[in-house]
């Protein structure tokens, strides 16, 4: 990957978090458990601003990260996993055991990559492409998380 400007590459890369060594999506998915800790009492509507704020903005360092790479999604570009880890933890309850099954189950689906996620991640290039396969995982985490929740409860 060439060298974007410090900023995009630094937001890009979950300040760096992506650069650290065995499973950069996994220390992505990590950072967002305490941002949707943080952000859960201030209720669904403020978790998913904020969702949708770091991901236009994630969206736009992803882009200038990528100005020049001929590597289609870098392994150390994790925003995208904290953006869409962020909306599996906001869809859940604010309590230990569902943010423990909601990081799970999305790293599950962001790996495994279920329709149409895969088909994403194959067919949709740029910046869009990075976060949009991530965002399709989401929704399968969900729904696994809260199957689980359902079926210890």
């Amino acid at each position: 990957m060439t060298q974007a400007p410090a900023l995009p590459r630094l937001i890009a890369t979950g300040f760096g978090l992506g650069h650290l060594p065995y499973a950069p999506g996994t220390w992505g998915s990590a950072v967002a458990l305490p941002i949707a800790w943080a952000f859960a009492p201030a209720g669904l509507v403020a978790s998913l601003v904020g969702v949708l704020v770091l991901t236009l903005l994630g969206t736009w360092a992803i882009s200038r990260t990528l100005a020049d790479s001929i590597v289609v999604d870098p392994p150390e570009i994790v925003i995208d996993e904290v953006c869409a880890q962020w909306l599996v933890l906001a869809s859940l309850p604010q309590e230990p055991l569902a943010y423990i099954l909601g990081f799970a189950a999305f790293r599950f689906a962001d790996i495994v990559k279920p329709w149409p996620a895969g088909w994403a991640d194959r067919n949709v290039a740029g910046a869009l492409g990075v976060m949009l396969d991530d965002f399709l995982a989401a929704p399968h985490a969900v729904a696994g998380a809260w199957f689980v929740l359902w079926v210890i409860d």
